[in-house]
Formats: C-alpha cells, sequence, structure tokens
C-alpha cells in the first residue's frame, strides 16, 4: 500500500498583474488588497455591544459578489484616484491551493510512504529498485550529502526516511563498533592464554563463518539483509568456542610434556565429538525458524540461516585450519628464537674478541 503526504487542497484564483498596470502605478499587493476589499470586505470600525464586539465590514452588495463573473466587472482604483476595468490591469488564472506544506530543515518535503509484503519481496530490493530508477549520476538515496537527483524532476531531490533510514543508520554505527568488539574479543583470549599470538589463530576461524553464511543464503534461496548482518555479527563470538577449546586442550598436554605434533593430534581426537556434537544441535536446534514460512518470523529467517551454516562451516574449518596454524606457530616461534638467539651470541662473541685483543696498559713505575 501506498500513501503519500500531498494533499492538492481546493481550488483558487491566481491574480497576476499586467505590464500596463505598471504605468498606472498599480502593483500586485495594490490589486489584491483591493479585490479582497470587494468580496471580503473592510474592517470600518468596531461597535461595542455589552461583552460583544461588533465589526463593521465594508464591501459590495452581495449581487456584485456572487460569482467569479463579478471580478472581471469590478473597477480598480490606481494610485492617481482614476478607475480602469480589473480586465485591463489583471490577468486571471485558475489553480489549486496546498492543504498544508510539511518542512523539514526549512525544506518543502513531501512523504512517501509504503508496506512492503516480505514474502514477496525484501526491503532492500525495494530500495535497490527505487535507488536504479530514481536517482542518475553518482547520486544516491543513502548518501546524505550527495542526495538522489533526476534530470526529470529538476529542483526535487530524493532520500530516505522513516524504516530505511534508521536501517542504514544502524549498520552504519554497527561498522564503526565492530573494530572495538574483535578487539574485546582479543584481550579476553589474550588473558588467560598469556599468549599474543594465539588468540590471532583462534579468531583466524570468523571469516570463514561469514562464508558460511553467505553460502547458507544462497542454498536456501535468501538474499542477503540487515537481518543477516546482525547474524554474521552474532556468529562472531560463536565460532571462537570451538577453537578455544581445541587450542585450551593443546596447551594443557604441552605443559604435562607431550610433544607439540602429539598434542595437535590428541586434541583434535579428544575434541572432535564435542565440537561436531555442539555444532551439529546448534544447527538441528535453528531448523524450525529457517524452515517457518509464518510472515510474523520472516525477518528472523536470515539471522537463523547466518547463525546455523555459519557455525557448520566454521566448525569444519576449525579441525583442519587450527592444528595447522598451531603447528605453523610453533616452528615461526621457534625460528625467531633461533634467529635471535644466534644474533646475540655472535654479538657476544664479537664484543668478547674485540675486549681480549685490546692491549694492556704499561704501567709506570714511580721514581
Amino acid at each position: 500500500d501506498l500513501s503519500d503526504s500531498f494533499r492538492a487542497g481546493k481550488q483558487e484564483i491566481q491574480l497576476n498583474i499586467l505590464p500596463q498596470a505598471k504605468t498606472l502605478g498599480l502593483t500586485l499587493r495594490d490589486l489584491a488588497q483591493q479585490v479582497r476589499q470587494a468580496f471580503y470586505g473592510e474592517e470600518a470600525q468596531r461597535i461595542q455591544r455589552g461583552t460583544d464586539d461588533v465589526r463593521v465590514m465594508v464591501r459590495y452588495p452581495e449581487n456584485e459578489r456572487r460569482s467569479l463573473g463579478n471580478l472581471e466587472d469590478m473597477y480598480i482604483r490606481s494610485s492617481d484616484g482614476s478607475e480602469v476595468p480589473f480586465t485591463s490591469v489583471a490577468k486571471v488564472t485558475y489553480g489549486n491551493s496546498y492543504s498544508s506544506i510539511h518542512r523539514q530543515d526549512q525544506q518543502r518535503i513531501i512523504s512517501v510512504r509504503g508496506d512492503v509484503n516480505r514474502v514477496v519481496v525484501t526491503p532492500e530490493a525495494v530500495f535497490k529498485a527505487l535507488e536504479l530508477s530514481l536517482c542518475e549520476g553518482k547520486t544516491s538515496l543513502s548518501n546524505l550529502q550527495n542526495m538522489c537527483e533526476n534530470s526529470q524532476f529538476p529542483g526535487v531531490r530524493f532520500t530516505l526516511d522513516g524504516e530505511q533510514l534508521e536501517r542504514t543508520k544502524a549498520i552504519a554505527g554497527i561498522f564503526d563498533t565492530v573494530p572495538l568488539a574483535l578487539l574485546i574479543i582479543f584481550a579476553l583470549l589474550a588473558v588467560p592464554l598469556k599468549s599474543y599470538m594465539q588468540p590471532l589463530v583462534i579468531m583466524s576461524v570468523i571469516p570463514f563463518g561469514a562464508v558460511g553464511a553467505i553460502v547458507g543464503h544462497y542454498i536456501m534461496g535468501w538474499p542477503l539483509v540487515f537481518f543477516s548482518l546482525l547474524g554474521i555479527i552474532a556468529l562472531s563470538g560463536i565460532v571462537v568456542n570451538a577453537s578455544l577449546v581445541l587450542v585450551d586442550n593443546i596447551n594443557r598436554q604441552r605443559k604435562a610434556g607431550v610433544p607439540i605434533f602429539d598434542a595437535v593430534s590428541n586434541a583434535g581426537t579428544i575434541r572432535f565429538r564435542p565440537i561436531i556434537l555442539t555444532s551439529a544441535t546448534t544447527f538441528v536446534g535453528l531448523i524450525p525458524l529457517m524452515t517457518n514460512k509464518d510472515p510474523e518470523t520472516f525477518m528472523f529467517i536470515p539471522m537463523a540461516i547466518s547463525l546455523a551454516f555459519g557455525v557448520l562451516f566454521a566448525t569444519v574449518i576449525t579441525l583442519l585450519m587450527v592444528p595447522s596454524l598451531y603447528l605453523m606457530l610453533d616452528d615461526f616461534q621457534n625460528w625467531v628464537k633461533n634467529s635471535l638467539a644466534g644474533m646475540l651470541g655472535k654479538d657476544l662473541f664479537e664484543k668478547e674478541s674485540t675486549e681480549a685483543a685490546m692491549p694492556l696498559p704499561e704501567a709506570k713505575g714511580v721514581s
């Protein structure tokens, strides 16, 4: 259903002064004032009757102001007191007045509203179609600095309002706070693990969770919408759980003296079943919401798809990639230690050799 705030209003008479009226000293204001005085009247005086004021209005007789034809028969008084026919100094046109004028930021606006049938189409698809059909050049409906314009409607600019505007602001706010959320996740992982590198290994599965969410939308035949993005962001804090459990198990075995390769293999074997069962139960629990056809829950289906397929895809990546990254991290750390030890040992050897080669000062006798 489409509706707008524009109301045509009632029909009105618009007076336009002719060029020859200016030679008589008449202005449009004089013309409008005399027409108003003739048909509506001019207050001559007020008479007090008890507690009421009685206005005495002077105007044309009723039989001379019944129709628009009387307007063309009236005479207009010029600045020198002479009277001229109305048709010789003015022209009458007919139009419609505005019943109401809405303004925003001192600009006239007309609001167009519509309800989207989410069963048939998504709001994002409607928004994209409107932007393609209305906006020209680099203008955009969502860009307040470069508002949408169309050469067919000069002087008119199109912009968002209502739910779509709030959604655009929400997306901008989300992208501003996502780095902060990732930094907090990194800090929460770095403190108990006592490492700056292992949190990066754990968080490496987050992008793959987003990939799984996108693939899930393609499989389910759903487009990526605003609630899909919310699901992907929520997924960032869920997919790290399996990686954290796996890395923590490896660290415990290494503290017990198990070689690193055996610790990684044992952790993958021990935590395989819990990780798979956790992801499988999460996916199965979201199936009723993903397959629900109730229009009232349509907005939550994209979020459920993002969570379900993102967790499922990230689990597979976790079992394959996290152990490999852990081994690569250990190799990198050993290489750095060996390189630093070699550099420091060489410098120390050269320093000791230099000190040994320096001649001792000769002792001077006392006479």
